[in-house]
């Protein structure tokens, strides 16, 4: 089981506009391309809830309270049971997913979201949460960087904010520089 790519899973969905359910089909990949053909108008709310839920979870580590994170995942946990299954066409293609497949599209993308996630934290802890400093931007990342020092949830996003802090750096020299008095 790929609990990376499940955490990431997590990422995506919180990261998603969920304006109805094109947006949601957009959130799958072509290697979930029955989820994006089963989506309902009524998986759009569930998805709208846990993306909330899963936002704070990103926030609780963010601001160091890993408690409050670890109680919110719990429940999520509870709220999208993970029931693991082999899956495969043959034996050259065995892998692992998180519910089984008479499952809602819901139930299955959220229990390996939750479930990535949640291994994602008891392996880096939460601090490795991250939301994206740019405050234009607000997505979430997960800090993969050898010293958690990651601020950004993209190089767009990073490149954006230091061209900006630069520019307000020059626009308050020149100001200062004209509201001094000529000696």
């Amino acid at each position: 089981m790929n609990f990376d790519a499940y955490a990431r899973t997590a990422v995506d969905l919180v990261n998603t506009s969920l304006d109805g359910v094109d947006d949601l089909r957009s959130l799958f990949t072509d290697e979930n391309v029955w989820m994006r053909d089963e989506v309902a108008e009524r998986d759009v709310a569930i998805f709208r809830r846990a993306q909330k839920r899963l936002r704070d979870v990103f926030e609780y580590g963010t601001t160091g309270r890993d408690s409050e994170a670890v109680v919110e995942l719990n429940a999520l946990l509870e709220a999208f049971p993970v029931q693991p299954r082999i899956s495969g066409h043959d034996s050259s293609d065995w892998h692992m997913h998180a519910s089984s497949r008479g499952a809602s599209v819901s139930a299955e993308y959220l229990a390996g979201a939750v479930w990535g996630l949640s291994v994602w934290l008891c392996e880096y802890g939460s601090a490795r949460f991250g939301v994206c400093a740019d405050d234009r931007c607000g997505n979430v990342y997960l800090d993969t960087s050898s010293n958690c020092c990651r601020r950004f949830c993209s190089e767009r996003c990073a490149t954006r904010s230091h061209v900006a802090a630069h520019r307000a750096r020059k626009r308050a020299a020149v100001e200062e520089k004209q509201l001094s008095p000529v000696s």
